[in-house]
């Protein structure tokens, strides 16, 4: 059975990408540049909002001046809207309560900037009592660098061997193959089931009532 579950947190825990696409298309439109349907943006995430930046703005202006102009609009639009379309995935909240209540410890590690992070994780869920939640911070690398799981394994020491790391695409679990943690991608997010597979996800679910099922699995107790 595990002890610590990890989440990431767009395109897993909560439906983001309106507000993500929205925020985008603000900071493109303030400086001329061509928009984006928001059909468009789940193949742009997962990285960051500065790859976001990157990826939407138009191939022949991927400056770093410009990603970091555009950077700054968006946080501007997104810190005030960053919840007007944003919802938990169906059975998400019933879910985290009940590996709560079986005495998991939880966190999220995102590549979402910190303060937007806390503040989201906040608002949806206030009755979660969280180990930690980490988002991208200054001078740290994003996932797939494992470095973010590392952190949350120095505030809630946990054998590996008892963790399971959630996540909706490749990045996700890559950040779990090299943090030599197990896996579990979740099919509902912004990546399609391909991603997951071709990343070597070592679990595949469909509903959150499948993570409670594989936390409860028996391990074997052979890493530190």
């Amino acid at each position: 059975m595990k002890q610590l579950v990890i989440f990431d947190l767009d395109g897993t825990l909560l439906n983001t990408i309106d507000d993500l696409g929205s925020a985008t298309n603000y900071a493109l439109r303030s400086f001329g540049y061509p928009e984006h349907s928001l059909t468009s943006y789940p193949m742009f995430v997962g990285n960051g909002v500065s790859r976001l930046i990157e990826r939407a703005l138009p191939e022949d202006v991927r400056s770093e001046e410009n990603v970091t102009r555009l950077r700054e609009k968006f946080i501007e639009y997104y810190g005030q809207h960053k919840t007007d379309a944003t919802v938990p995935y169906p059975g998400i909240p019933e879910m985290l309560l009940n590996l709560q209540e079986m005495g998991m410890k939880l966190a999220v590690a995102s590549n979402k900037y910190q303060e937007a992070v806390s503040e989201l994780i906040a608002h949806y869920f206030p009755e979660i009592h969280w180990a930690a939640v980490e988002g991208q911070k200054d001078g740290f690398p994003t996932k797939p660098d494992p470095s973010i799981v590392f952190d949350i394994l120095g505030k809630v020491p946990t054998r590996k061997s008892k963790v399971l790391y959630v996540g909706d695409s490749g990045v996700d679990m890559e950040t779990a193959r090299r943090a030599c943690v197990d896996s579990a991608g979740v099919t509902w997010g912004f990546r399609p089931l391909k991603e997951l597979r071709d990343n070597h996800a070592d679990n595949i679910v469909n509903t959150p009532e499948e993570i409670i099922a594989i936390v409860k699995r028996p391990g074997l107790e052979l890493d530190a």
